[in-house]
């Protein structure tokens, strides 16, 4: 009779030293590695999600398994019945199992495999495309399947600390309506209703809003989202949120609870004690000082504002840029002056590529009298009194070198920030193992659209400002902060949320500031306007990015890593080769006619 392989006794990652003498032992899995060592020996190593096991199967004593092993490769899928015996002084320190081995007497093909477009191993040479065709295969690889595991542990900890504090997880609806939240919908036509649409929801945000209004006080939700935008490492057409929102809050509230609850998930996944409350970092102290919202905080190599200074040099470009109101920042990297000058040169070319005029920089030398001077680059430009005082203002030692970035403050945060972010990451100088955690919060409520020519919301429109900002509302809207903030780890943004707006004559105020018409107000935010008027309680809440936090604490560096089915960064599916055509009966039933230029694409395809 075959091996039952519903019978097994264990999983291929359990059998330890203690188990040596167990005479009926039943594991099924994958073969991972064949050995034949002659007449007498043949050795499997058999997989499966637990770990591996070494099969032992010799000829004196099991001649017809040992006949069915040789016929065994990679891939195939087996069923085994063996004793639990010692491997010896031949022990494996490198697997859990390496101390035994299985000695089989009955082994059962449960199914074979064709051999693999790529290795089935930790480390594979296989590009990403290839393994994403192939995705069923690449999850049986350890570091695939130990992501998903880790993802599934972050999971069930977000569920249970939020369980405890008195949450409902509530499910919100897939097809809903399209409202404008910062990216373009995914639309699905409706059949019974030609020529009008379903959105897939960029966020669950104005029904959780009205779960507050409907008075479920505490609402949570492992939430799928969908955004039609340009992809990269860290972003999905379709991702994983960690949704809740508060009722009877303040900012503190919700800060406090998604603080505690990320340090709980690190506790329980990682083994990592995170010290609560987080670090707040106003946004205009995180641009000023390190170029970005998102600031990475485990090494320093601030932004400097040497403006001043750099308008006294005789660097003609400093000067001009500094008459017409731009500014100059320098960022002063320890040590940087050993670096060569084909090395600062690939970082101008590099710089350059993200819109930079270029990368003025010299070196901070020991001059003749062992005194710090400026050598090298832009250093000519700088003499007497400048000197001294473009070191001062920057810090810089002996040994040190300045990079600088010229222009409006927003071209120089892009172009320091990128150089911070990139001499850290080449030069080893971000700390291994290391947590930091911060808010950003007292985020700008508003910024002006030169096209529309009009203010535009930068979080979104049902945000509320800060009390003491509501005066400046008409006179001065650029200086309105939101209660708003952004959860960061590393320079990575986990989430973001807000305090939500709860008064209706408030949210008309906003609507016009930001350019909606009230007859485009009530079309698209009908239900949440009209839930405004029955009552609303203060609220605020936030989501998390599960895909982000899944890869930091995977070690991943693509969020597609920590995905069961990712798409590329042109949002297609190698695996099913998705985004595909669809019958013309179909299009027909939905009353959609392609275009023409479409049209003539598919006939070409044909």
């Amino acid at each position: 009779m075959a091996i039952s392989y519903n019978k097994r006794t264990c999983d291929c990652g359990t059998l330890r030293a203690a188990d040596v003498g167990k005479k009926e032992v039943i594991l099924a899995g994958w073969v991972n590695n064949y050995r034949d060592h002659g007449e007498n020996l043949v050795f499997i190593d058999l997989r499966d999600r637990g770990g591996l096991t070494q099969c032992r199967f010799n000829v004196d004593t099991d001649p017809e398994a040992t006949k069915i092993a040789r016929t065994l490769r990679k891939e195939d899928v087996v069923a085994v019945r063996g004793e639990v015996i010692s491997r010896g002084e031949n022990v494996n320190p490198k697997l859990p199992t390496g101390e035994i081995e299985l000695s089989v007497h009955e082994v059962n093909i449960l199914s074979k495999s064709l051999t693999p477009p790529f290795e089935v191993a930790d480390h594979v040479e296989a590009n990403e495309d290839l393994r994403l065709k192939y995705r069923f295969l690449d999850m049986r690889r350890r570091p695939m399947q130990q992501a998903l595991i880790t993802r599934h542990k972050i999971l069930q900890s977000f569920r249970g600390f939020y369980y405890r504090e008195g949450f409902l997880e509530i499910e919100t609806p897939i097809l809903t309506k399209s409202t404008p939240e910062g990216a373009r919908d995914y639309l699905v036509p409706s059949r019974v209703f030609p020529g009008q649409f379903y959105a897939l929801p960029q966020s669950p945000q104005l029904f959780k809003q009205l779960c507050m209004i409907g008075g479920l006080d505490r609402y949570m939700q492992i939430a799928r989202c969908f955004r039609d935008e340009d992809l990269r490492a860290d972003r999905q057409p379709e991702f994983t949120q960690v949704d809740l929102e508060m009722a009877f809050v303040d900012v503190d509230n919700i800060l406090d609870v998604v603080e505690r609850s990320l340090a709980h998930v690190w506790r329980e996944v990682a083994g990592v004690e995170v010290p609560v409350p987080f670090r707040r970092m106003p946004y205009d102290d995180a641009m000023r000082d390190y170029g970005s919202d998102k600031p990475d905080v485990r090494y320093e190599m601030k932004l400097l504002d040497v403006t001043e200074v750099a308008g006294r040099s005789e660097f003609k470009i400093f000067r001009e840029a500094v008459e017409k109101g731009q500014m100059v920042k320098a960022i002063c990297l320890p040590g940087g002056a050993e670096m060569p000058r084909k090395e600062t040169d690939g970082l101008t070319a590099e710089i350059q590529g993200i819109g930079a005029g270029g990368l003025p920089l010299c070196k901070v030398m020991a001059g003749a009298d062992g005194k710090p001077e400026l050598q090298t680059g832009i250093a000519k430009f700088f003499t007497g009194q400048t000197v001294g005082q473009l070191i001062e203002a920057t810090g810089a030692k002996i040994g040190d070198l300045l990079c600088f970035a010229v222009g409006r403050f927003a071209d120089v945060c892009k172009h320091l920030n990128w150089l911070r972010t990139t001499l850290a990451e080449r030069r080893n100088m971000i700390p291994k193992d290391r947590w930091e955690f911060l808010w950003i919060v007292d985020m700008p409520f508003f910024e002006w659209d030169d096209q529309a020519n009009h203010w535009s919301f930068l979080h979104h429109p049902f945000t509320m400002p800060h009390t003491e900002d509501l005066d400046k509302l008409d006179s001065d809207p650029g200086a309105v902060r939101a209660k708003s903030y952004d959860s960061v780890l590393n320079g990575v943004e986990l989430g973001s949320g807000s305090v939500r707006i709860h008064d209706m004559d408030l949210q008309k105020r906003m609507f016009k500031l930001l350019g909606i018409s009230e007859e485009e107000a009530h079309r698209k935010f009908e239900h949440l306007l009209t839930a405004l008027q029955y009552g609303a309680p203060p609220h605020g809440g936030l989501a998390l990015g599960l895909d982000r936090i899944a890869m930091l604490l995977s070690g991943a560096d693509s969020i597609r890593d920590v995905t069961a089915f990712p798409k590329t960064q042109k949002a297609f599916c190698p695996l099913t080769e998705c985004p595909g055509e669809v019958d013309p009966k179909q299009l027909d039933e939905l009353g959609i006619d392609l275009a023409p230029a479409v049209k003539a694409k598919r006939a070409g395809k044909a």
